[in-house]
C-alpha cells in the first residue's frame, strides 16, 4: 500500500515539474529590447558590419548618419594598413522608457588601431531609440 502512494505521490511531483517547463517564452521587456538594441549595434560597429549597425538606427537619423561616418573614416584608414580595428564597447548605465521613446545612460569605450597606432575614447553619453513596430532604434546619441 505504501509503494503505491509512493508512485501517486512521484508520478505528481513529476507532472508539477514537467508543467513548470513547458517551453512557454516570456516576452522581451522593452528595457531588455532597449538594451539588446544597443549592445548588437556596438558588436556589429565592431564587425565593421556597416549596414547590420545601420538597422539599429531609426533610416535618415543623427545616428544613422554616425555610421556612414565611421565607416568612411575606416575606409581611408585600409587605404594606408592593411590591419584595421575597431573595438567598440558600451556598458549602459540606465534606462527609462517613456511611450515610444527611450533613453539610455551609457559608458562608452572605443579603440581604433591602424598601422600600429592607436586612437581611444572613453565617455559617458546618453542614447535615444524609437520603437518602431516591435524594435527599439537608435536615433540620436553625441558619439554612438
Amino acid at each position: 500500500m505504501k509503494k503505491k502512494y509512493y508512485f501517486v505521490i512521484l508520478f505528481l511531483v513529476l507532472v508539477i515539474f514537467l508543467s513548470g517547463c513547458s517551453g512557454v517564452v516570456t516576452p522581451a521587456t522593452d528595457e531588455a529590447k532597449v538594451k539588446n538594441t544597443i549592445q548588437n549595434y556596438a558588436l556589429a560597429l565592431n564587425d565593421q558590419d556597416w549596414n547590420e549597425a545601420r538597422s539599429y538606427c531609426v533610416y535618415g537619423s543623427d545616428a544613422y548618419y554616425n555610421v556612414s561616418v565611421k565607416e568612411d573614416i575606416i575606409n581611408v584608414l585600409y587605404m594606408y594598413c592593411s590591419v584595421v580595428t575597431l573595438t567598440y564597447y558600451v556598458d549602459i548605465i540606465n534606462v527609462d522608457i517613456n511611450g515610444n521613446y527611450a533613453t539610455a545612460y551609457v559608458h562608452t569605450t572605443f579603440l581604433i588601431t591602424a598601422c600600429g597606432y592607436a586612437e581611444s575614447d572613453d565617455t559617458y553619453q546618453y542614447v535615444y531609440l524609437q520603437k518602431i513596430g516591435n524594435s527599439w532604434k537608435i536615433y540620436d546619441s553625441s558619439q554612438v
